[in-house]
């Protein structure tokens, strides 16, 4: 972490998703004085969701109203500026931050069945997911439908310069042709072979 400034981290999260982070301050070497530091998160509209300050270990835990870019930002508040300081953050959201050992024990499950509860968890998690990347990007899938679409573009557009080369190519070699049997009349024409 820089001893002055702000180092951020922001991720892009969907709406009604839990979120939850451990984070602490890790030492590279062992200072005499243990600076401490302050953070703060921010929703996508500027709101802030947690902030603390004078910490070197804490944590956070919120459910998105919005969906958008989630800021945390950490920052050293002690007069104390060490260095080789950084900060040990374990950011969670969705499934991530179930408990499963605790949904296992209270639904009496476990084994396979548990592991294919969190394969169902996960689908239904890639599935909305999925589903709100094409809800934020409508207009640009209008204009540009997709990446094969894209790259089929590409691909005539080089196979059209293709044939171009190719026609060029073949006229080129007709005009040489076309010198070289010119050049040969002469010259046999010259030496009287014709």
């Amino acid at each position: 972490m820089p001893q002055t400034g702000t180092k951020c981290v922001s991720e892009e999260i969907q709406a009604n998703v839990v979120v939850l982070a451990d984070y602490a301050l890790m030492y590279e070497s062992h200072p005499s004085a243990h600076p401490t530091i302050a953070v703060k998160v921010t929703s996508p509209y500027g709101y802030t969701l947690h902030e603390s300050g004078n910490i070197t270990v804490g944590q956070f835990a919120f459910t998105t109203s919005e969906a958008g870019n989630f800021l945390a930002c950490f920052w050293i508040d002690s007069a104390e500026k060490g260095s080789g300081v950084s900060v040990n953050l374990d950011w969670k959201t969705g499934i991530a931050t179930k408990d499963w050992d605790a949904i296992a024990k209270k639904e009496k499950i476990e084994g396979v069945e548990l592991e294919l509860r969190k394969l169902e968890v996960a689908v239904q998690s890639i599935h909305q997911n999925m589903t709100f990347k094409l809800a934020v990007q409508p207009v640009t899938a209008l204009v540009c439908p997709c990446r094969e679409a894209e790259m089929r573009e590409v691909s005539e557009k080089t196979n059209g310069r293709v044939a171009w080369f190719s026609i060029m190519s073949l006229g080129v070699c007709v005009v040489v042709s076309v010198l070289q049997l010119w050049h040969l009349q002469g010259y046999f024409r010259k030496k009287k072979l014709i």
